[in-house]
């Protein structure tokens, strides 16, 4: 289940980005020729792999206070 939402979310992101390549935005364009765009993508990306790790971490602590509980 976490797989297939997962693969979902990742898909759709890509689709997004694909798309929006297509379109002309002039900011876009500006933070394209000033170099910029990558360090653009690089703090969305980060904020996504944060964003996962601390819901996989609590996905973990959830399920281990659930098997808690089913024991008891």
């Amino acid at each position: 289940m976490r797989k297939s939402v997962f693969l979902a979310v990742l898909f759709s992101c890509v689709a997004m980005i694909a798309h929006a390549g297509t379109n002309s935005v002039e900011m876009a364009d500006t933070f394209r020729a000033d170099g910029k765009i990558r360090v653009v993508i690089a703090v969305i990306l980060i904020i996504l792999i944060g964003l996962f790790v601390f819901l996989f971490n609590l996905d973990k602590k959830v399920n281990k206070l659930h098997k808690e509980l089913d024991k008891n």
